[in-house]
């Protein structure tokens, strides 16, 4: 059993959530199963537990310094209330993590991933002046409600001031007399919320959606959603071995903010190395991660993610492979336990919603 439990652990067990060990958590994999949990986030409404991801909180005078310095998106262009993907670098340009980043009135609130957490802090911590960071994870509870329905049912707790948010803006709201976090995210594909509160309101909180219909899921339908919608996970996808532009997110780096780290090893990179691409699975065999991608017979790259998704009804992949393969229509093959398996190389996301 992982070390540590979200405040949501006892509800997930005693309504009989599949726990696996994640990231140092241990974390409910599925409920009723991954295609039904899938099905209900594309159709309805689905709810996550995902208080094992990171929130940190950055103060001082030298907060946006720090995150202009750490981060490759602007973050001094943001307003108060908005949120903005950004990546971390290593001075070679490679990724140490995704992040979202929200600006407050009195300061910025960074959302990252769990088993990036400490190597995060440490990094910011390393690289601050006149900056106090400071880690609420295990001191909160955070919800992602996802699915076309989740823009009604949270706003049947919460003012209409939520429910008018854009998409990327959040704002802070009373929930049960303390403070919620509610930011207008996601990392299903779908729309909705991820809403950050005290410990003493996890439960309360959870029941109270659960109680207007939404559906309990698990880590496993998350990654099947993310995957249908090109979300690139880091220690797949992303790591500190790949830049952010060969990982298909050169959107979100700025490289004429201002020095950052690693900009000027992004900038200067060879424009050969292999980069991310979607593919499309002839039949239902899934291919998983490090599985050979290959033209003909000869080995052209690596799959990072894969799986037969149940939105689409379709076995798709992203992996990585060498531009002059990046075409949409390409054919390629991927060895999936011995067997060379069609597939063929398509643009990305593999799902968009309807808007």
């Amino acid at each position: 059993m992982s070390d540590l439990r979200t405040p949501l652990f006892d509800w997930h067990v005693s309504h009989g959530a599949r726990m696996v060990p994640f990231a140092g958590w241990s974390m409910p994999v599925q409920y009723a199963g991954v295609i039904p949990e899938h099905k209900a986030v594309r159709g309805g409404v689905g709810l996550f537990d995902i208080s094992h991801m990171g929130r940190l909180s950055i103060h001082g005078d030298g907060a946006l310094s720090l995150l202009e310095t750490t981060t490759t998106n602007a973050i001094g262009t943001m307003s108060v209330g908005q949120v903005r993907y950004s990546l971390v670098c290593n001075e070679r340009g490679g990724l140490l993590d995704d992040v979202l980043v929200t600006r407050h009135a009195d300061h910025f609130g960074v959302c990252v991933n769990a088993s990036n957490r400490d190597k995060i802090v440490a990094w910011f911590r390393q690289h601050a002046e006149n900056t106090t960071v400071l880690d609420h994870t295990t001191d909160t509870v955070m919800i992602a409600v996802q699915g076309p329905h989740a823009v009604a049912k949270v706003g049947e707790l919460f003012p209409p001031s939520v429910t008018s948010l854009k998409n990327y803006y959040g704002r802070v709201v009373p929930y049960r007399g303390l403070p919620c976090v509610v930011g207008r995210t996601g990392y299903t594909g779908e729309d909705g919320f991820e809403l950050v509160v005290p410990n003493d309101n996890a439960v309360s909180l959870w029941d109270d959606l659960i109680n207007l219909g939404a559906v309990p899921c698990g880590l496993g339908a998350r990654d099947t959603l993310r995957l249908e919608a090109a979300m690139p996970l880091y220690g797949h996808e992303l790591n500190d071995a790949l830049d952010p532009v060969q990982a298909g997110l050169g959107w979100a780096v700025k490289l004429d903010k201002g020095d950052f780290i690693g900009r000027d090893a992004i900038r200067d990179a060879d424009p050969a190395r292999p980069i991310r691409i979607g593919l499309e699975l002839d039949g239902k065999r899934a291919a998983r991660e490090g599985s050979t991608i290959l033209q003909g017979t000869t080995p052209i790259g690596t799959v990072t993610s894969g799986n037969y998704v149940p939105g689409l009804e379709k076995s798709i992949a992203m992996g990585y492979v060498a531009p002059q393969f990046r075409a949409p229509g390409t054919a390629l093959a991927i060895d999936v336990r011995g067997t060379l398996i069609p597939a063929t190389v398509v643009p990305l996301p593999f799902y968009r919603r309807s808007r």
